[in-house]
């Protein structure tokens, strides 16, 4: 039996991690909870799963959920810190860290030097800060399990395999609903045409960087440090029916790829049961319903983001961070309609160029990177029209 605690789960990733240990109860306990706003979701689950304790880091709802769980044993607790304390708790086995963004980078840490394995799903702590999260985690003899579907790809083909005879890896790509398309017609593109996936079904946020690519980018980064790879050995390659989930290269010029339906559960469900592989009902690949697999070279003209990423890991230091955090905060103001498509990528490249350049940050020097690029982005996304971010 292993002890789950679920960093954010209200959120896409959460709610399919319950559906899995729902259907394996004999498998996993969940142990913690926690959302940031949705206190009735986090109470209905709560009253479900009956967690040691919750955490509603939205201090204002902290009685509303005290209150409907006050006839439980749950220990309620409220406020950011909180993410921080609880995931220490002597009894989690794994903490599956599925929060949005920079929000996951210290609840992560703070498990880390706990000794709790991490099911990673916020692919943002080890872009941030993926040298100083993966040195801790070998300090602390912990399993940095990945739950994105191109990393636990990469996981999956390299079990028994030697790392350093990696020749290169290559995360694919769906490309996105905007695949093909050019700046013409992304200049006015709506919110909701990028929120409809051809593939997945996954929350706003990553949605949004699927359509710009940034997804991609970031997973670049994150593979870079997962694996103990150069950048030079990372590659994107688009296949535009995500079956293929990723492919390692060896040095012999031979090749492994992981394949399945585009569904999150099955790699939660082998995080979370790792090393074991366990049964599922999930629906299973049918070859003749796919007749053709295809693959593109990635549009980094257009599709920008996906250099910016590249430029950001090759020059290292803080600006992974950078990227990062005005990605966070366009990607924001563009579903909140205060900001075009295309403009996204004018903002981020602004501040990689504007905020100071750190070579060798500390976890403060990431905090502070954060606040100041976060500053910026919010200053050009309101003066874009008037300065034309030139």
């Amino acid at each position: 039996m292993k002890h789950i605690a679920i960093l954010g789960s209200s959120g896409s990733i959460g709610t399919q991690a319950l559906e899995v240990i729902r259907e394996n109860p004999g498998l996993f306990k969940v142990s913690v909870l926690t959302v940031g706003h949705n206190s009735s979701l986090l109470i209905e689950q709560a009253l479900e799963f009956l967690p040691l304790a919750v955490v509603i880091a939205d201090e204002s709802k902290y009685q509303e959920v005290k209150s409907a769980l006050s006839r439980t044993s749950i220990k309620v607790l409220s406020g950011e810190s909180a993410l921080v304390e609880v995931v220490q708790r002597p009894e989690i086995d794994i903490v599956l860290t599925a929060l949005v963004g920079f929000s996951g980078l210290q609840p992560t840490i703070a498990a880390i030097k706990a000794g709790k394995d991490i099911a990673l799903a916020n692919k943002e702590t080890l872009v941030v800060a993926g040298e100083l999260v993966t040195s801790l985690a070998k300090e602390h003899d912990v399993k940095i399990l990945p739950v994105d579907s191109e990393h636990s790809a990469i996981f999956q083909c390299l079990v028994g395999e030697n790392v350093s005879r990696i020749e290169k890896i290559y995360l694919t790509a769906s490309g996105g609903p905007f695949r093909g398309k050019d700046n013409a017609f992304l200049s006015g593109v709506t919110k909701n045409e990028a929120l409809k996936h051809p593939n997945w079904v996954m929350g706003a946020k990553i949605t949004i960087d699927s359509a710009t690519l940034m997804n991609k980018g970031l997973e670049v980064i994150e593979a870079k440090w997962l694996f103990g790879l150069d950048v030079s050995q990372v590659d994107v390659i688009v296949h535009p029916q995500s079956v293929i989930h990723s492919i390692v290269q060896f040095k012999d010029g031979s090749m492994k790829a992981q394949m399945g339906l585009p569904d999150m559960k099955l790699p939660i469900q082998y995080a979370l049961a790792y090393p074991e592989r366990i049964n599922s009902n999930f629906p299973r690949f049918d070859f003749l319903q796919y007749p053709q697999l295809t693959f593109e070279q990635p549009d980094k003209t257009t599709f920008r983001n996906l250099a910016l990423a590249f430029l950001a890991i090759e020059k290292g230091g803080n600006m992974p961070c950078v990227i990062n955090a005005a990605n966070e905060v366009v990607v924001a103001e563009f579903l909140n309609e205060r900001i075009g498509f295309l403009q996204m990528s004018d903002v981020i490249e602004n501040c990689m160029n504007k905020v100071s350049f750190l070579k060798s940050p500390t976890l403060q020097d990431f905090i502070e990177t954060d606040k100041e690029t976060r500053i910026l982005a919010d200053e050009l996304v309101t003066n874009y029209k008037t300065t034309n971010l030139k």
